[in-house]
């Protein structure tokens, strides 16, 4: 039977790692477990993982290759397999279900997928649940909602009131990365500490400071219509575009720089993000080459010019194509 959360967390505290994993559902709690599995996995000596992205064209005997090679280096190894579809077909589901049969010692297979129902359940699952651990992570139902969030704020260090946890469980309308994401920006602006209802009530406010953060995130998260709303909103309240174009730069090259990054992962460790803005870079990286950042750049480097004005133009309709691009690769044209 699939681990619920607690029987989950203990078993990430445990001593030794199973032979195989399966964790499957809700994109950012997979991801987070995933990372949390990784960093255990450190801590009891597995010293090399290797990461097998399963496409449309993936070999599945590599898995079995991966498996069965030996290495000079470590004793203990990490195959990172990330279904992201969960359906591994026929080919997939035999090479899983051989893997879970007869496991290589100091081995551990862990497997992601970050779409699942009970549909995805099968033969190969249940090896996988004999063999190991599954464990589902499906998104807080509304009765849940609170709770979640007030537990989330509290491992980042904030202790809330019960009404400023409903304050930001009603913004936030059920949208679980929007959660993490608010929760994030709050450490941020707040640090760690008690929150009243009166304060995070301050903190969400749209001012412009916050707004920022809000930008560039709808930006980066493919919501280009909500980024250009909180831009004109901006624009309309007399903000300075000089201030607002710093921040928005900082994350074109931090964006550049997870592109450009051979292992995604290692690189999201050393910027220390969290793990609800390392989903957010990953999806705005899979909608759009390094190319595509490093012209959103240089496109930015000249509204800055035309705002000192150095340059001629205006600087804030160049600001909303820029904006465009970044949520919207395809209207990269803009940039011409």
């Amino acid at each position: 039977m699939p681990l619920n959360h607690i029987q989950w967390q203990k078993a990430l505290a445990a001593d030794r790692l199973s032979p195989v994993y399966l964790l499957a559902g809700e994109e950012l709690l997979v991801l987070e477990a995933a990372d949390a599995l990784r960093a255990q996995a450190r801590k009891l000596g597995y010293s090399e993982r290797q990461v097998l992205d399963v496409g449309a064209h993936f070999d599945w005997d590599d898995l079995a290759r991966s498996a069965a090679g030996m290495s000079l280096f470590a004793s203990r190894r990490l195959l990172d397999l990330r279904l992201p579809t969960g359906r591994p077909g026929v080919e997939g589901a035999k090479a899983i279900t051989e893997f879970c049969a007869n496991p290589p010692p100091d081995v551990t297979l862990l497997i992601t997928a970050v779409e699942w129902s009970n549909k995805h359940e099968g033969a190969w699952t249940k090896q996988v649940d004999s063999a190991g651990s599954v464990v589902i992570f499906n998104a807080p139902r509304p009765n849940e909602w609170e709770a979640w969030i007030g537990a989330r704020l509290a491992s980042r260090g904030l202790t809330a009131t019960p009404d400023a946890v409903a304050l930001l469980a009603e913004r936030v309308e059920g949208n679980l990365l929007a959660a993490a994401q608010e929760i994030d920006k709050l450490v941020m602006l707040h640090g760690q500490g008690k929150i009243d209802a009166a304060e995070m009530e301050n903190l969400v406010a749209d001012s412009a400071r916050y707004d920022v953060f809000k930008l560039t995130d709808a930006a980066l998260g493919g919501d280009g219509a909500r980024a250009l709303r909180i831009l004109d909103g901006l624009h309309a309240e007399g903000d300075e575009l000089i201030a607002l174009m710093g921040w928005l730069v900082n994350q074109l090259q931090l964006a550049l720089r997870l592109a450009n990054a051979h292992d995604f992962g290692a690189q999201a460790r050393a910027e220390r993000l969290w793990p609800a803005r390392e989903q957010l870079f990953r999806k705005a990286l899979r909608r759009a080459p390094r190319e595509h950042w490093m012209q959103c750049l240089a496109r930015a480097a000249r509204i800055d010019r035309i705002a000192k004005g150095r340059e001629g133009g205006d600087a804030w309709r160049e600001t909303q194509r820029l904006i465009a691009a970044i949520a919207e690769p395809r209207a990269a044209q803009a940039l011409v």
